[in-house]
């Protein structure tokens, strides 16, 4: 996720300046940080449950939508034939003045209402009503993500009053209608809004190629490991990995804590444990 937040400064003639606030949306995370520099963050919203790409593949499949090239795309296209205000789905928590996003409900609400209208996925006859669905949770998936980012937005000003973009990469970035959605967002709090060209939404080893970069030219970067490691040596495989820490403990104390549990520490934490170990030495 670190590559998807720092992708966007890889253009040189517009490098983005930090901190920046960053919407890193794609199909596994759904995410709002400050970025305040390379390895340090703060989280102000994430998702309760399905992050928006996640809740666009299943929108699809229930809709029978054939998932080449992906969920998102396809669901997109097919939203443009519908009419986005048919179906009055409900905008997720509008009662909680948060940064928190959560699509469970909506995804639910979908799911209920193709049961009721469509019944079989593959009725030609259906078409329509189907589109007019895809149409209608966009409309209100985009519109729980503007308020949202919106609160962000006034969030991010306040902690930061330096902040002058607002960066939205991941795969969802490529959707034109949250582009869309989110200038307006982005224009509304004096802000620019950023977003990586479409082939550098998704998933590419370029970005993580620049993240490597970005790291190593501030000198944040590892020896490799040696070729015949120890009995104690071990590697933990993580589909996830978090860029903070919602409690941090300092030093060498917390070292052990993470040896002792085989806990994996943030990207923001060990950026910082490194940083105090280079002031001492």
């Amino acid at each position: 996720m670190e590559a998807h937040a720092l992708v966007a400064r890889l253009n040189a003639d517009t490098r983005i300046r930090f901190p920046f606030l960053c919407l890193l949306a794609s199909g596994g995370h759904l995410l709002l940080l400050i970025v305040h520099g390379i390895g340090r963050y703060t989280q102000l919203g994430t998702t309760l449950d399905d992050s928006l790409g996640e809740a666009y593949d299943k929108v699809a499949r229930l809709l029978g939508l054939d998932l080449r090239p992906s969920g998102g795309a396809v669901l997109e296209a097919f939203a443009n034939e519908g009419d986005p205000y048919k179906y009055k789905f409900k905008v997720p928590m509008l009662k909680y003045k948060n940064c928190d996003f959560s699509y469970s409900g909506l995804k639910t609400a979908v799911r209920l209402a193709v049961e009721k209208l469509v019944m079989d996925p593959n009725d030609a006859s259906k078409r329509q009503v189907r589109a007019d669905i895809a149409a209608s949770f966009q409309h209100v998936a985009i519109q729980h993500l503007e308020e949202r980012c919106s609160r962000a937005c006034e969030w991010a000003l306040s902690r930061s009053p330096d902040i002058t973009t607002f960066v939205v990469s991941g795969g969802v970035a490529s959707n034109m209608a949250v582009r869309d959605r989110l200038q307006a967002v982005a224009n509304s709090s004096g802000l620019e809004l950023v977003t990586p060209p479409p082939r550098l939404c998704t998933d590419n080893g370029v970005m993580v190629a620049w993240a490597g970069l970005e790291r190593y030219q501030l000198g944040l970067h590892e020896p490799p490991p040696a070729v015949a490691p120890t009995e104690d040596d071990w590697v933990e495989i993580r589909a996830r990995w978090p860029l903070t820490e919602d409690k941090v403990s300092s030093g060498d104390e917390y070292v052990r804590i993470v040896r002792k549990k085989r806990l994996v520490t943030s990207l923001t934490t060990m950026d910082s444990m490194r940083d105090s170990q280079m002031a001492t030495e």
